[in-house]
């Protein structure tokens, strides 16, 4: 039986893996959960996996629970998630707290030896040589849970790196696929927030809105494959059946397939190196008929282009972008700026960033905290 602890239990992510968890229960035990401060939901999972210790983010909140389970143990603030990120028993931590909050307890986890399902992007994306390096120190397995690098993975199973001609990220194109600029001007937070395709938090159904989604996946892929940027290509996939694929050397492609569902990348990812009876109905080929693709248009997604600079720039401009993007989409969230102005005011940002080496997580926490402070200032001016 896999031990398992899980950071970000009550996001989509956290809720899907305690749904496998309870399809094969006797495969799994949920030694430890995290969240930030949903703790209604998490009061729920306690009560019904008995976790050896819970973390709340929100040291309010984490009282409040206390108050529900005296019987349990509740750990607050930041202390609380790497204490869940560390709990002795868990042998797999799942990393699905979203933002660069994710970051510090998913370094943690590896530092204690623990095996990752990876579903925070900016444990990669801002740390990312920082983070691969203690994972090849530590020996442990960094799976990827995204369905695009849980795609991939499937893909060069049992294949060598030197075989790999490109790696190709699919994308739904969100839902300003087919706007023309004069449409992009006057994008509501509301039609933002409606994708065609996947249900998620708010920060990422904005930013798969403006492909910035996709191109922190690029910089993810970037490392977690150890492949050249230039063989690394997005498409855009409105129906988002084919989840990524892998082309060799000999012209020859790997895709992974199926309907849009998180659950699958998840599962796979606990279960690793086996599959288990899944949960979804069989693929039906005859509904899922037309499969289509387009090249992304760079300059309408412009927040596409700047990943892409981003980790050519290297050191510190990836995390810098997206702490930067963070803090301008939660602006535009708040009807503060523009759709527009998120990928505008971001490549304002960036080009005015002296770029530094990143070596350790306090080098990625001072940049982090650097790009909030000038988001934040730069909107204040340009307001």
């Amino acid at each position: 039986m896999k031990q398992i602890a899980i950071l970000g239990s009550t996001g989509s992510i956290g809720r899907n893996a305690l749904n496998v968890a309870r399809h094969l229960k006797s495969r799994f035990r949920i030694v430890a959960l995290a969240a930030r401060g949903n703790i209604d939901l998490l009061e729920q999972q306690a009560r019904e996996f008995q976790p050896l210790i819970i973390g709340v983010y929100d040291p309010v909140k984490a009282r409040e629970l206390q108050k529900r389970l005296p019987h349990q143990t509740v750990v607050a603030g930041m202390e609380g998630l790497k204490a869940v990120a560390v709990c002795q028993e868990a042998e797999m931590v799942i990393s699905a707290i979203a933002g660069t909050l994710g970051l510090q307890p998913t370094i943690e986890a590896i530092l204690a030896g623990k095996n990752i399902g990876l579903a925070n992007k900016e444990a990669l994306v801002s740390g990312g040589s920082l983070v691969m390096r203690l994972v090849k120190e530590r020996r442990v397995q960094l799976i990827p849970i995204d369905s695009e690098h849980s795609a991939i993975f499937q893909c060069l199973k049992g294949e060598k790196q030197s075989a790999v001609n490109r790696i190709v990220l699919t994308s739904s194109g969100g839902p300003f696929r087919t706007w023309v600029d004069e449409q992009l001007l006057g994008v509501t937070v509301e039609q933002a927030l409606n994708h065609p395709t996947w249900k998620m938090g708010p920060k990422v159904t904005i930013d798969s809105s403006t492909l910035m989604n996709k191109g922190l996946e690029v910089i993810e892929a970037y490392w977690l494959f150890n492949v050249a940027l230039d063989k690394i290509e997005v498409i855009i996939h409105p129906q988002s059946i084919i989840h990524s694929l892998v082309e060799f050397r000999d012209n020859s492609m790997l895709a992974q397939m199926g309907v849009p569902n998180m659950i699958v990348p998840i599962q796979y990812a606990m279960t690793y190196p086996d599959r288990a009876l899944g949960l979804l109905e069989p693929f039906d080929f005859v509904k899922h008929e037309k499969l289509e693709f387009f090249k992304p248009d760079m300059n309408k997604f412009r927040c596409l282009a700047l990943s892409y600079e981003a980790i050519r720039q290297g050191g510190s401009m990836p995390c810098y972008m997206n702490a930067a993007n963070e803090v301008l989409v939660q602006r535009f969230l708040a009807g503060e700026i523009s759709w527009s102005e998120i990928s505008h005011q971001l490549e304002c940002l960036m080009s005015s960033h002296q770029v530094q080496q990143i070596n350790t997580l306090e080098d990625v926490l001072a940049v982090d905290n650097q790009a909030r402070e000038e988001a934040a200032k730069f909107e204040v001016m340009s307001g």
